[in-house]
């Protein structure tokens, strides 16, 4: 096979992604060459396996493909088979664990340069994070459901989602959309009010205010939430325009960062004044780190659920 000058590489069998290119998933995994024959790789260890994901989806969006590693052992084999000229983007905090380190080490000496930002710590462990594939994770639904490009815009994913994340009647709810207007994320808004849960939304109120809801019934995020946090991102969230149309640099996936970590500093600002010690996570690469999460984390056993 063909695709932008290069021959493609096929390990495994990867699943189809956008554009052309090829999303790894599980153990499987295709190489998807650049225009100029070299691939492009990014590979989040531990924490930051979602940046990867969002990376190769943005990637994706204008149309250059790019194959991405969430696991070390994979990660490393894939490595070995990436040839000089390669670009490899890895995700790593500490840059010291094999987990995040190995494999951007060998992509370099490879000839593909390399970058470590792994996940910092600091966050609450009572937290779930509710995503569209717990219902392949948990619900039993074939992977191929994710690869329908209309999925977010279902509004009984949002139940399926909702019935299947271990939540109690005093559970309140961040959720995050920069357009805010897509039916699985409104519907599930509505229920989450429905259900009488508190709601934050975090989105971007230039673009939400510009376009139609998606939604059957014209409702979109901002205006069910309780309180409204607006991550600051222009319509159409990239910034820097290209010269034949279109445009790169997407903020959301930034600027949203900043209103989620101040949530954080509130909560755990209030726990402090009410004489409440706040069950953070420490980091797993700092002494003791790994033992203080675990320790903290049987705490909600049955009620809080960590996956890779």
């Amino acid at each position: 096979m063909q695709a932008g000058g290069g021959e493609r590489r096929q390990i495994a069998g990867g699943q189809p992604g956008g554009s052309g290119g090829r999303v790894a998933t599980g153990d499987s995994v295709d190489a998807a060459p650049t225009q100029d024959g070299a691939d492009l790789v990014a590979y989040g260890g531990a924490g930051r396996q979602e940046a990867a994901r969002e990376m190769a989806f943005r990637f994706e969006r204008i149309r250059v493909p790019v194959w991405h590693r969430t696991d070390s052992h994979t990660a490393l084999t894939n490595a070995a088979l990436t040839l000089p000229g390669d670009v490899a983007i890895g995700l790593s905090h500490s840059g010291r664990t094999q987990r995040g380190s190995d494999p951007g080490l060998r992509l370099r000496a490879l000839g593909g340069p390399g970058h470590g930002d792994r996940r910092s710590r600091g966050g609450l462990v009572p937290t779930n994070r509710i995503a569209l594939r717990d219902i392949v994770l948990y619900g039993g639904s074939p992977l191929s459901e994710l690869a329908d490009p209309g999925v977010e815009r279902r509004t009984d994913i949002a139940h399926r989602l909702y019935e299947l994340a271990p939540i109690k009647p005093d559970d309140a709810f961040v959720i995050a959309s920069n357009s805010g207007i897509n039916g699985a994320v409104v519907e599930m808004a509505l229920l989450v009010k429905e259900r009488g849960h508190k709601l934050i939304a975090i989105t971007s109120a230039e673009h939400s205010a510009g376009v139609e809801s998606r939604h059957p019934g014209g409702r979109k995020l901002g205006e069910i939430a309780d309180v409204v946090l607006d991550n600051g991102a222009p319509y159409g969230d990239a910034t820097i325009p290209l010269p034949g149309g279109g445009a790169v640099g997407a903020v959301s996936s930034i600027t949203a960062a900043l209103p989620a970590q101040q949530i954080v500093a509130e909560v755990v600002e209030r726990l402090l004044a009410a004489g409440i010690t706040p069950p953070v996570h420490l980091s797993d690469n700092v002494p003791g780190g790994k033992d203080h999460n675990a320790e903290i984390e049987a705490r909600y056993a049955g009620r809080i659920r960590r996956t890779a």
